[in-house]
């Protein structure tokens, strides 16, 4: 029931309680209030390295376990509500379904027109595609876009390539 971690070496401070669970750089770490220290700045995050307290980390994971299932009994009952109260609010998520299942990219059987430009942004390399005869244009994975119009592809790069003369950098 005491932390040898904070201070100076020798001293021990006595867990009062748990208040809160994190997880920094794959680490679990705990808030814990201090016996002895009533102000809200004295509480301190610790990993469960530093602490000698396993029945009040047990205490706190079972609460925790037991609002989590309450909480979601809750929200389940709210949702059977709601869905009762208006089936109004149902209709723009029936709406976004719809456009979600719309077909995308090359599921639509358009032809590749151009790609508008590039992205990296979810962390894999997209193509922005605007087809013949659409408006529309969609994000295609690169690679499906290298395996099925590799000349547009191609195009793409060489319009964006730059050369540069080193001999002129000599000089």
């Amino acid at each position: 029931m005491s932390d040898d971690g904070s201070g100076s070496e020798g001293e021990e401070y006595e867990v009062e309680k748990i208040l809160d669970q994190r997880t920094r750089k794959g680490k679990t770490e705990y808030l814990i209030k201090w016996k002895g220290y009533d102000n809200e700045d004295d509480n301190t995050w610790e990993p469960v390295e530093n602490l000698d307290c396993k029945d009040k980390i047990d205490e706190f994971n079972n609460k925790k376990k037991k609002n989590e299932s309450k909480s979601e009994e809750e929200e389940k009952k709210k949702g059977e509500k709601r869905k009762s109260e208006s089936s109004k609010k149902d209709e723009p998520k029936k709406k976004k379904e719809k456009e979600d299942s719309k077909p995308r990219g090359f599921a639509r059987g358009l032809t590749a027109e151009r790609i508008i430009g590039a992205t990296n942004d979810p962390g894999e390399l997209f193509f922005l595609i605007k087809w013949k005869g659409n408006d529309e244009a969609d994000l295609v994975p690169a690679k499906e876009a290298n395996t099925k119009i590799p000349q547009i592809v191609i195009k793409f790069y060489e319009e964006r390539l730059n050369w540069y003369d080193t001999k002129e950098d000599d000089e």
